[in-house]
This record gives C-alpha cells, sequence and structure tokens, in this order.
C-alpha cells in the first residue's frame, strides 16, 4: 500500500473482492444513480484501460476513484469519499493521484463530469484548474445539469 501524504489513508488498487462493499458504498452515496455489482465488473474488466484506486483507513474504505485512459486524454469515471471521511482532504488526494496517473499515461487533457448542484466537488475542482467545457442541459435525475470540465495536463501548474 502507498501511504497518502499528511493522511491516514493508504491507497491501493481495487480488487474483484471488493466489489460488493463498493457497490454497497455506491447505493449510499449515490442512490438511484449508484454503479452495480455488475457495473464494478465491468469497469475492472475494462483494465488497463481503466484503472480504479481506492483509500482505505482504520475502518475500512474511506473513498475511491477512476480512470479511463484514451490516448490523449483521460476522464475520471468515479471519484467518491465516505460521509465519515470529508472535509479530511481525501478527495483532494484522490483527486491528485488521479492527475497523476493520467500524466504518467500520456493523457494531456482530464475530463470529468459533476452535478451542478455538488457545490463541494465543484469546489474542489475549480480549486483544482478545472474550466468549465459543456453543459449538459437535464442530463441527471430530476433534471439536474451536468458540467463537463477539462484539466489542462500539458502546463507545470495544473493540479
Amino acid at each position: 500500500m502507498t501511504a497518502v501524504t499528511g493522511t491516514p489513508f493508504a491507497l491501493r488498487e481495487v480488487r474483484w473482492q471488493d466489489l460488493a462493499e463498493l457497490a454497497d458504498h455506491e447505493s449510499e452515496l449515490f442512490g438511484s444513480e449508484a454503479w452495480s455489482v455488475q457495473s464494478w465488473w465491468g469497469e475492472l474488466a475494462g483494465r488497463p484501460r481503466r484503472e480504479y484506486l481506492l483509500a482505505e483507513d482504520a475502518e475500512g474504505i474511506a473513498g475511491y476513484a477512476g480512470l479511463d485512459h484514451g490516448g490523449d486524454v483521460s476522464d475520471v469515471m468515479t471519484i467518491a469519499t465516505l460521509p465519515r471521511t470529508r472535509r479530511t482532504g481525501l478527495g483532494r488526494r484522490l483527486l491528485d493521484e488521479l492527475v497523476t496517473r493520467s500524466r504518467a499515461a500520456g493523457a494531456e487533457r482530464l475530463l470529468l463530469e459533476v452535478r451542478e448542484d455538488n457545490a463541494a466537488a465543484r469546489g474542489l475542482y475549480a480549486a483544482r484548474g478545472f474550466t468549465l467545457v459543456q453543459t449538459r442541459r437535464g442530463y441527471y435525475p430530476g433534471g439536474v445539469d451536468a458540467l463537463v470540465l477539462a484539466l489542462d495536463l500539458t502546463t507545470k501548474d495544473a493540479a
């Protein structure tokens, strides 16, 4: 395990045996938009193009994140922290790791999609230098817009 600097969290790759627990956390965090166990299986089957990380602490899973590498563009597939780990810097550390891994895979740009009403996530992404590329009107259940954001990985200052 690789320790996450400055926090009591450790990062590791998601394993097949983690999927049932991840799906449970997804359901708690995202309700009807949650990925099922079958969806998680499909995501892990997409390796090496797909890459998923798990953050753990003394209580178990603390958060997770994933990428899709597509040449010069990587996409954030998910990034989530459990409620007990919010405001600890874990989301930022996961995002930093995704940026590092995207660059290592040769990406020049990192894309993600966020709910317009997710102020905490939008604040994190703005602080790291993501900019708005597109708005997808009514994309999420309940008519919530999706914001497509991008980070230029070719600049030295990018996250």
